[in-house]
């Protein structure tokens, strides 16, 4: 049975195929090709991926990083296609939707909304409850440098506080619009914001959430 992350994961592909490698994305200064790299190094090189979070990695993950772009482009596809290799923890499924499912469906979005001419993918209800549960799980990490109080609304009322502070902006939403500001693509995230003008044009710009 196929499981939301390989869903993705083989979207996300055919998409960065369909691209070329010179496409823009919402990643700030990275192309297809770039966006491609991460994605293989994060799956399939553990001794560089963590310098995603750990800074003094950082040196490392850059260099494997241009080992990476230097590829052919059609070789980078491939490996996200088929996925992680046997001994990745990303081999196991549980392992693979927990940690996947998120990722790629933003980085599909990441690629899809840097056109100009993009519109919203339609999302069974399933998969946006998937997504709110991990936005659920994620909010305080993702919101934690919120310049001001963050609380995430979808259309039904349910609520999840990723940052506790004064004046405090509501983001109303469906989950995956959501999860998309969360993770600092507020200007390609269809929402709403409430609150404060001051607050809300805080929330709006900063460049802190996500990371």
């Amino acid at each position: 049975m196929s499981t939301h992350a390989k869903r993705e994961r083989l979207l996300l592909a055919d998409l960065l195929e369909a691209s070329g490698p010179d496409a823009p994305t919402l990643c700030e200064g990275w192309t297809t090709r770039d966006l491609a790299a991460h994605l293989v190094v994060r799956e399939r090189r553990p001794d560089a991926a963590g310098g995603i979070l750990i800074k003094q990695l950082a040196p490392r993950l850059e260099r494997v990083m241009d080992e990476m772009r230097a590829k052919p482009y059609e070789e980078l596809i491939q490996l996200i296609r088929t996925g992680p290799p046997r001994f990745s923890p990303f081999s196991l499924k549980q392992i693979d939707e927990a940690s996947n499912t998120v990722e790629f469906y933003v980085h599909t979005e990441d690629v899809r909304r840097a056109q100009p001419d993009w519109t919203p993918r339609e999302l069974d209800a399933v998969f946006q409850d998937t997504l709110w549960s991990r936005l659920e799980r994620m909010a305080r990490m993702l919101g934690r440098g919120a310049p001001t109080g963050l609380v995430l609304r979808r259309p039904d009322g349910q609520t999840a506080v990723a940052h506790r502070g004064a004046p405090v902006v509501t983001v109303t939403g469906e989950p995956a619009e959501l999860l998309m500001f969360a993770h600092g693509r507020q200007s390609a995230a269809r929402v709403e914001l409430d609150g404060d003008m001051d607050a809300v044009a805080k929330a709006r710009g900063t460049k802190r959430l996500g990371n």
